[in-house]
């Protein structure tokens, strides 16, 4: 049987924020749902999450599964606390107890389950994750001798000769639950935070084991947003290497920040200064960017997006967007369609070969194919209380500085003089002109007074 606990309770002070320090993200994902997901591919019989400072916003948190389970610890009194009040609320001690914090993220399931294979092979009440830092500061020293550990120091605890020691406690325990119920309530706040630490279970059990680590990233713990940022750039460097031996150019990598969700295809070239995040996909022969931010989307092949932002739509094949395009959600832009500069276009579908060139705002819309928008066309699709539906239908040219007020539909092979404002339906091979007469006034003069 294998328990997990995630420490989670701690207001995190040094991260200078009204959040609890959990809930800060790392590349979309929040610092304790990162551990958590690590954890579920172990299988553990229970996860057990020890919540305190604003509780209710680290549960809601939390995707929920059955193995789940929040533990209130109230007050903080340190790491060794909260498994003493995980133990009097978990009554059946048995197999293994695994804990870890929930501000150390970068923890890989892998390395978890090498430690409870190194755990169950050493038959140890208690083996516990270290690695060497050049600079340990912050951290506590672990005392060792082959691999049994003598001691571990607090760094606030640490005196001159102690502070040497490179090698640290990282945080993440696995302990033998039977012989951790006999001990675990002896702990005591004998030290200068006056708080009852974990790391002092080691002396009081026999078989202390050091489970040292040489990639001393994963382990790196969040105390603050340096740290926050040094571990973002972990990510992101790990996610686009993968991408770039998988066939992907980054002119800039430094520069750009992809989802670990992101599929990016074949000889795709992202440009500097573009952000791919969420659940998209960006298929074959692409082109991104530079200074373009997509989210949620899939991209066909062969599209080129310039200087543009895109969410939650689908772009097929062939596609040009931008430079300075918005697509905002909910929009399907069909093959061989443009999207010039400047355009916005909001909860519409765009068929095949569509141009939107300039300046033009198309929401809550359907266009057919082979249709021409011209410069400066607006869908006015809002009269204060609803929205409603512009249909555009196929060979149709929209002229400059048309204004349709939805709800309105303009049949095939429609054309709208330039400067009209378009209120009534247009059948099929229609030409709809709704402009004042122009009235010229001769030998006019401004009024100077």
């Amino acid at each position: 049987m294998l328990t997990v606990a995630i420490l989670a309770a701690g207001k995190g002070t040094r991260m200078a924020s009204s959040m609890p320090k959990v809930l800060h993200k790392l590349s979309g994902k929040t610092l304790l749902q990162r551990v958590i997901d690590s954890c579920n591919k172990l299988n553990p019989d229970k996860i057990f999450i020890i919540v305190g400072h604003k509780s209710k916003e680290v549960e809601d948190s939390v995707i929920k599964n059955d193995n789940i389970h929040f533990i209130f610890q109230n007050p903080q009194k340190g790491t060794g606390h909260a498994v003493q009040v995980l133990s009097k609320q978990v009554k059946k001690h048995e197999g293994k107890l695994m804990v870890l914090n929930g501000d150390v993220p970068l923890i890989k399931s892998e390395t978890l389950k090498k430690l409870i294979k190194y755990h169950d092979s050493k038959k140890a009440d208690v083996s516990l994750v270290t690695t060497k830092k050049k600079n340990p500061y912050g951290y506590g020293r672990v005392f060792t001798k082959d691999n049994l550990i003598e001691s571990i120091v607090e760094e606030k605890d640490c005196n001159k000769n102690q502070s040497l020691n490179l090698l640290i406690n990282a945080g993440i325990y696995c302990f033998n639950w039977k012989s951790l119920s006999k001990i675990i309530n002896n702990l005591k706040s004998n030290n200068k935070q006056k708080e009852i630490y974990l790391t002092d279970t080691i002396s009081l059990m026999k078989n202390s084991y050091s489970f040292e680590v040489e990639d001393n990233k994963e382990l790196q713990g969040i105390n603050n947003r340096v740290q926050l940022s040094e571990c973002e750039e972990t990510i992101q460097t790990l996610i686009k290497e993968k991408h770039m031996i998988g066939g992907v150019t980054f002119i800039n990598p430094a520069s750009c920040t992809i989802s670990e969700e992101s599929i990016i295809g074949l000889d795709v070239i992202i440009e500097a200064n573009t952000h791919i995040r969420g659940n998209s996909k960006i298929s074959n022969n692409c082109k991104i960017g530079p200074n373009s931010f997509i989210k949620d989307t899939i991209v066909n092949e062969n599209c080129e997006i310039i200087n543009s932002t895109i969410f939650n739509s689908k772009i097929m094949d062939h596609v040009k967007i931008g430079p300075y395009s918005h697509i905002r959600p909910n929009c399907e832009i069909s093959p061989k369609s443009k999207i010039g500069n400047f355009v916005e276009i909001k909860n519409s579908q765009l068929d095949e070969e569509v141009k939107v060139n300039h300046l033009s705002y198309i929401g809550d819309s359907k266009v057919g194919k082979y249709t021409n928008i011209g410069a400066g066309t607006i869908t006015a699709n809002f009269d204060g209380v609803k929205k409603y539906q512009t249909n555009i239908g196929k060979n149709s040219s929209i002229g400059a500085n048309t204004v349709l007020i939805a709800p309105i539909h303009l049949g095939d092979s429609v054309t709208t003089g330039a400067g009209s404002v378009i209120t009534k339906d247009s059948k099929n091979n229609s030409l709809a002109i709704a402009r004042s007469k122009q009235v010229n006034i001769e030998n006019w003069k401004k009024n100077k007074s």
